[in-house]
């Protein structure tokens, strides 16, 4: 049956564009990715309409007036709970996706959002302000699990030379998600005093569309033979992602990856930072759409400290503030949205990936706990200027970037791994931890036999 399906070859491992990819894409990107950016800018709308309801509950439930300053406190916590949430799912993302498998990981990650969801939309009937935290917290986890989980997938479902676009998907549905919150959270729409649970609960559409339809794609095929050993599973659901493509190379590929793992066991979060090996292909990344996101967010960060200076005077400047908002979404959506995601799944090998989407993970949650928490305290002290602060950091990776950073496009995982080593000088042996492992041909497809060197 495998030699069946190894049939249809080209010249090498590169592909096309299937329905079956840009299906899965969008899907896996829609009811996760398109929730993370959503869920970041949904509290924005009904902010003083949340402040209104807890202030509410605390003299009903305690007859206990509370100031401004312990109204912004719970407001920030409410807003920054979502990242402590997500840093407690990316902190499960290494054992859900062995465990599980990708695919299988979000689709069971979905019942996540009906509970947040019932927590949060269900708050102001039951008069419970801890059902909004709680919620917040709870689709954290979700995003936590989603945002590493979606571009791993879609990293291992990709031929190489589509890694790039497809990884790109899970970013234009983050933007897309922050576009669709700042929408409904208007007034002629969602954002009316009535409709705030409403509006932080309607995460389970999406939700329940990819639930659906998810269960019926398969699994990541180097899940399925590089960490399950299924030949026969693997090479069936390449033949469902691919119409032409040399899929007994892609298999070889799978499987010279699997020999240089042969001797490994899945790397912890403690072995990826002690792992010398590591630390060497980790400066890499998709250069262009970095430095351009990076520089024209730091751009229209510097701008909008400008404007907001200047609106006292100039009254078109308010336009221009405007434009800035819209500028950083769009910068943020040409690269750092996706790509640093991306790179995560072409810079390690299968027994480092889980590993290190948690670091990754845990990094960015950390830091969106950090802005969703300070920042409006940060604005109070510095007003406009605190800008400014953002701004240096876009210019500052920026800059790192352009002199650090070479470029991986059109480079199968193996690749990259063997041209890092090759620049650092690491031996094969410390890539390969077995050196006499050849690569044999048996029934039509690739399997592994151990030889030694004559």
């Amino acid at each position: 049956m495998a030699e069946e399906l190894l049939l249809e070859n080209d010249a090498n491992i590169s592909g096309h564009l299937t329905k079956s990819l840009l299906a899965v894409a969008f899907l896996a990107s829609f009811g996760s990715s398109m929730l993370y950016g959503y869920n970041l800018a949904v509290v924005n709308s009904p902010a003083q309409y949340i402040k209104d309801f807890y202030n509410e509950t605390l003299i009903e439930s305690y007859d206990w007036t509370p100031d401004e300053q312990l109204l912004t406190v719970l407001y920030s916590l409410t807003v920054s709970i979502f990242a402590i949430g997500g840093m407690t799912g990316a902190l499960m993302v290494g054992r859900l996706v062995t465990k599980y498998g990708r695919k299988g990981t979000l689709v069971r990650a979905t019942v996540l959002v009906f509970i947040g969801a019932g927590l949060m939309g269900f708050s102001r009937w039951c008069r419970m302000p801890a059902m909004v935290i709680f919620g917040r917290f709870i689709t954290g986890i979700h995003s936590g699990i989603s945002l590493s989980v979606v571009p791993m997938y879609l990293g291992e479902i990709a031929p190489k030379n589509l890694r790039g676009f497809l990884g790109l998907v899970p970013s234009i549905h983050i933007c897309l998600g922050v576009f669709i919150a700042q929408v409904l959270g208007l007034k002629e729409i969602l954002g009316k005093e009535e409709y705030w649970p409403l509006l932080l609960s309607l995460v389970v559409f999406p939700t329940m569309v990819q639930l659906m339809l998810l269960p019926w794609f398969p699994e990541s095929p180097r899940y399925l033979l590089i960490e399950k050993g299924n030949v026969h599973a693997t090479i069936t659901a390449l033949k469902w992602f691919r119409t032409k493509g040399n899929i007994q190379a892609e298999v070889e590929e799978m499987q010279e990856e699997q020999r240089s793992l042969s001797s490994m066991q899945t790397i912890s979060v403690r072995g990826l930072l002690m792992d010398r090996c590591c630390f060497t292909i980790e400066r890499v990344g998709r250069r262009p759409l970095m430095i351009g996101g990076f520089l024209f967010m730091g751009l229209c960060c510097a701008g909008i400290t400008v404007s907001v200076l200047l609106q006292a005077q100039l009254s078109f400047m308010r336009y221009i503030s405007v434009g800035c908002v819209v500028g950083i979404i769009a910068g943020f959506c040409i690269g750092p949205a996706g790509v640093p995601f991306l790179i995560t799944a072409e810079l390690f090998k299968q027994s480092h990936r889980p590993a290190a989407y948690t670091v990754a993970g845990c990094l960015n949650w950390l830091s969106n706990f950090t802005i969703g928490f300070v920042f409006p305290f940060l604005e109070i002290a510095t007003g406009p200027y605190c800008y400014l602060i953002f701004c240096t950091i876009c210019l500052g990776v920026a800059v790192y970037t352009i002199f650090i950073i070479p470029e991986t496009k059109n480079k199968t995982f193996m690749e990259i791994s063997q041209m890092f080593a090759a620049k650092n000088n690491i031996l094969e042996e410390e890539l390969t931890s077995n050196g006499h492992l050849k690569m044999a041909m048996m029934n039509g497809y690739g399997t592994l036999s151990q030889q030694d060197e004559i």
